[in-house]
C-alpha cells in the first residue's frame, strides 16, 4: 500500500463571511510529484497556509505522516519536515549563496549560533553546502552578494534553502513566477532533479512545468476541489478547461 506523508481532511476556512477553501481532502503520497493548480482566487495560497500553519482552519485536519499537525506552529512542523518556498523571494539580501545555505544547513544541523563564523570553520556544514551550490548550478555564485544574482537564480536559491533542511514533504509555491524565460529551464531542471524520496507538492501556474513534472494534478476552483488526477485526464477534463485553461464551456465540449 501507498504511503501517504501529507493529508488534509475537509479543510475549510473562513474569513467573516468569505469561504477561501470549503471541505478541502487532499492525499500527497510518499515521493510524490504532485501539483495544485487552479484559476486566480480559488484558493491555493490560502490552503499552503494552511497545510503550513501560517493560518488556522475553521473546520478540518492536516495530518503529516499520520500525526495531526493542525494546531501546530510553522516551526515546529518544518522541524517535523514540511518546509515550503514562497511566492517572493525570502532571501538574506547581503549574505553569499554560501553563507545563505551554511546558515540553513547548521540551522538544521543545531550550529545555527556559530552562523558568523567563516563558513569553512566547520568542514561538514561547508561540504554540504557545497553539494548544493553544485547540485542547483550556483557554484560560480557562491560568493555574490544575493541581491546581485539574476532572478532565476535567487529562485533557485530558495529552493536550495528547502532542501538544506531535509524535507520530508516540500511544498513549492510558484517556483516559477516572474522567472525570465531565459532563465526557467535551470527551474525545470531542478525541480525535476528533486531528491527521489522527497514528496512534492507543486502549485505553479506555469502549465509547462506542471505537465513536465506532476505524476497527478488536484484542481482547485472556489475553493474546492473541482477534479483529481493523472496530467492526461486533467489536460483533456472539458471542465478543467474551461474554468482554468479559459476556454468556453462550449467550446470545450465542440
Amino acid at each position: 500500500m501507498t504511503e501517504v506523508v501529507l493529508q488534509t481532511h475537509s479543510l475549510v476556512k473562513r474569513f467573516g463571511g468569505i469561504t477561501a477553501t470549503e471541505d478541502v481532502s487532499l492525499a500527497v503520497e510518499r515521493g510524490a510529484r504532485h501539483a495544485l493548480i487552479g484559476p486566480n482566487g480559488a484558493g491555493k495560497t490560502t490552503l499552503i497556509n494552511l497545510l503550513t500553519g501560517v493560518a488556522a482552519p475553521t473546520s478540518g485536519r492536516v495530518l503529516l505522516a499520520g500525526r495531526d499537525i493542525t494546531v501546530l506552529a510553522p516551526h515546529v512542523r518544518v522541524a517535523l519536515g514540511l518546509v515550503r518556498t514562497f511566492q517572493i523571494n525570502q532571501l538574506f539580501a547581503s549574505l553569499t549563496p554560501l553563507q545563505s545555505l551554511a546558515l540553513a544547513v547548521g540551522s538544521r544541523a543545531g550550529a545555527a549560533w556559530r552562523w558568523w563564523q567563516p563558513v569553512g570553520r566547520d568542514a561538514a556544514i561547508a561540504a554540504e553546502s557545497q553539494r548544493l551550490l553544485e547540485r542547483l548550478h550556483l557554484a560560480e555564485h557562491a560568493d555574490r552578494p544575493t541581491r546581485e544574482l539574476p532572478y532565476g537564480k535567487r529562485r533557485l536559491l530558495e529552493i536550495g534553502l528547502a532542501l538544506a533542511l531535509q524535507p520530508r514533504v516540500l511544498l513549492l509555491d510558484e517556483p516559477a513566477a516572474g522567472v525570465p524565460a531565459t532563465e526557467r529551464q535551470d527551474i525545470l531542471d531542478t525541480v525535476a532533479a528533486l531528491p527521489a524520496d522527497v514528496s512534492v507538492l507543486l502549485i505553479e501556474h506555469d502549465m509547462d512545468l506542471v505537465f513536465s513534472f506532476a505524476r497527478r494534478i488536484t484542481v482547485l476552483v472556489n475553493g474546492a476541489v473541482l477534479t483529481e488526477g493523472t496530467p492526461e485526464a486533467i489536460a483533456a477534463d472539458p471542465r478543467v478547461r474551461a474554468v482554468y485553461l479559459g476556454e468556453a464551456a462550449g467550446a470545450a465540449h465542440g
